[in-house]
């Protein structure tokens, strides 16, 4: 079985943050603040600077508490990292997504005093959080470790019954 190596997931990390970073600078330079632009029926660009955190949550603390949040976010997943087996490559995946994203959102943090967000999910009459491509990293990295977790679950509880797996289960 292949495993991410540590080499791999620092390879996603900065890959996830020079992405990140060259979008949103992509987005200030050539997206007006606060207009949307309309690119699919349900999916628009919309450049905002968020104070807060998901949902623009906890925007009150000011961005020094926010970037000490997100610093010990950051140390919390690599030390969950660093505590899983090399064997689950779908949560190590996860994990890679969930820090490089965290490191994006951080620079911008630490420099701007605010995240730069500019993708908009909306329908005429209801509209998403406007979020950016660290978000999207963070949201499908945790998605990884939660499938990698169930996996491993369906395994354990399949071996302690002696059941072989089959699709259906």
């Amino acid at each position: 079985m292949r495993i991410i190596s540590p080499i791999v997931s620092a390879s996603i990390i900065l890959l996830v943050i020079v992405l990140d970073q060259g979008l949103k600078w992509l987005a200030e330079q050539q997206l007006p603040l606060h207009q949307q632009i309309d690119i699919f029926p349900f999916v628009a660009l919309f450049r905002t600077h968020n104070t807060g955190i998901a949902f623009s949550m906890l925007s009150g603390l000011g961005a020094t508490g926010l970037t000490l949040i997100a610093v010990a976010v950051v140390i919390g997943v690599l030390v969950l990292w660093s505590k899983t087996a090399a064997e689950f490559r779908i949560a190590r995946l996860g994990f890679a997504l969930i820090v490089g994203g965290a490191i994006g959102n951080l620079i911008d943090r630490a420099m701007l005093g605010y995240v730069i967000d500019y993708m908009l999910l909306h329908t005429p009459d209801w509209s998403f959080a406007i979020f950016n491509f660290a978000d999207a990293c963070i949201t499908v990295g945790a998605g990884l470790v939660l499938l990698d977790e169930l996996l491993k679950w369906l395994a354990e509880r399949n071996a302690a019954t002696g059941k072989r797996p089959h699709p259906g289960d």
